[in-house]
């Protein structure tokens, strides 16, 4: 009881930070898509709010941990409460693909790729992209084989799903994205070192060496570096809860599912508290937007404070305004 406890604390920090720091992302980019009106924003806004769905979702997992065995919940409602995690967790990842996909396109195709990433083709790439999640997240609700025969509480992954699930979305889904995403690493950064190769050909020697700069160089190498860090981020996260489910598979009598739930099981979900991390200190224009929404905030504060000390003082400046005003009166009656 007292470890269902713990757990459930760690659940309800977890939740609420993924939340609270998905959710300013969210704000920050909404009001960066209003200025700039860029299609890679809305990814990265589809990004911040799946991952606030997957705080929102096991935040309801916590009041199974506070209870008692005899009022945890039911298997049905266990069932589908781990299945939109599931898919919440799906759409993050498939969104971290978009991105990455997003920025590949803009350095492969950069006159191209406002052609081909126009507002029709992004609405209908996360549009697609929900629908796929949902159908992995509800898969085993479908389909027996993915379920758990005997269920005892408290609500958990494994307590209603099978670890040949995570093994099926391990070998269809998990490492062929994570091939991709090495794809598209090692493309692009063969892509910005070549440019590289370019501009130091252009260059001449003497006083023009290195007054011509592409202004293509930054921008090649920051997608690089945004998609390395994504790729090493989602990586970290997943690999050690996948492997350890297909060793769980593959060794019937190993019994790891307290290793899976308790540790491995929030290191992936961490991913959605590590992603939002990730913008606010690499992406310059959503870090710049939550600085001055920090900005704004404070100077909101501030005037709040200066309007209640006024209020505080408030009733006595009428007495003095009024102890002038007789005197005046006063003053005019003796002339």
């Amino acid at each position: 009881m007292e470890s269902s406890f713990s757990f459930g604390v760690i659940l309800a920090v977890l939740a609420s930070l993924i939340i609270v720091a998905n959710a300013v992302v969210a704000v920050a980019v909404l009001l960066l898509i209003h200025k700039n009106d860029g299609v890679g924003l809305c990814f990265t806004l589809n990004l911040a709010v799946a991952d606030t769905l997957i705080g929102v979702a096991i935040s309801g997992m916590v009041t199974d941990h506070f209870s008692s065995s005899d009022q945890a919940t039911q298997k049905t409602m266990c069932s589908l409460r781990m299945a939109f995690v599931t898919s919440s967790a799906a759409a993050s990842v498939l969104t971290v693909m978009l991105i990455a996909f997003d920025r590949y396109l803009a350095i492969k195709q950069p006159l191209r790729y406002l052609q081909i990433m126009n507002g029709f083709v992004a609405g209908a790439c996360i549009a697609g992209l929900w629908l796929v999640s949902y159908l992995i997240g509800f898969l085993p609700l479908g389909f027996s084989v993915f379920r758990q025969k005997t269920y005892q509480g408290p609500c958990s992954f494994f307590a209603v799903f099978r670890p040949c699930f995570v093994l099926t979305l391990s070998f269809t889904g998990f490492f062929p994205a994570l091939l991709l995403f090495v794809f598209f690493y090692c493309d692009m950064l063969k892509i910005a070192s070549k440019h590289s190769q370019q501009i130091r050909k252009m260059e001449h020697p003497g006083a023009l060496a290195g007054a011509y700069q592409s202004p293509r160089m930054p921008r090649d190498f920051k997608a690089v570096r945004t998609v390395s860090v994504l790729i090493g981020n989602f990586t970290l996260s997943w690999t050690p809860f996948l492997i350890t489910s297909i060793v769980q598979v593959a060794c019937q009598n190993c019994c790891l599912y307290l290793v899976l739930e308790q540790y491995l099981w929030l290191l992936g979900l961490g991913n959605s508290l590590f992603n939002p991390l990730i913008y606010a200190y690499w992406q310059k224009e959503v870090r710049q937007q939550l600085y001055h929404m920090v900005l704004g905030v404070k100077k909101g504060l501030t005037s709040f404070l200066l309007l209640l000390s006024a209020r505080s003082g408030g009733p006595q400046r009428p007495r003095e305004s009024s102890c002038h005003i007789i005197t005046v009166s006063h003053s005019e009656l003796d002339d």
